[in-house]
């Protein structure tokens, strides 16, 4: 019996936390400006925060290490939805 091998996933550089973190702090001032649900700007806010934190840390240390992937999975769900928001309400504001 064969067992897939995990492979690990690739390390987020300083760089990239800090990128992401400027793209979830502009969908927060666009979705307080534009009025997105409530719970979506909040979701981003506290991302964006946690994003904050961690780019502060280095990003080898184990709790930080442990915490990015899933955080970095947050963030980018968060902005997809944040796009199909926005998308959806500037698509109803030119009809």
């Amino acid at each position: 019996m064969h067992t897939k091998e995990r492979r690990p996933e690739p390390k987020t550089s300083q760089m990239e936390l800090r990128h992401l973190e400027r793209e979830v702090k502009t969908a927060v001032e666009l979705g307080i400006v534009g009025l997105c649900p409530q719970e979506l700007v909040e979701r981003l806010a506290a991302i964006g925060g946690l994003l904050d934190a961690v780019a502060e840390l280095p990003v080898d240390s184990p709790p930080v290490a442990v915490l990015v992937p899933k955080l970095v999975m947050r963030a980018k769900t968060a902005l997809r939805e944040w796009a199909a928001w926005q998308e959806e309400h500037l698509r109803k504001a030119s009809a």
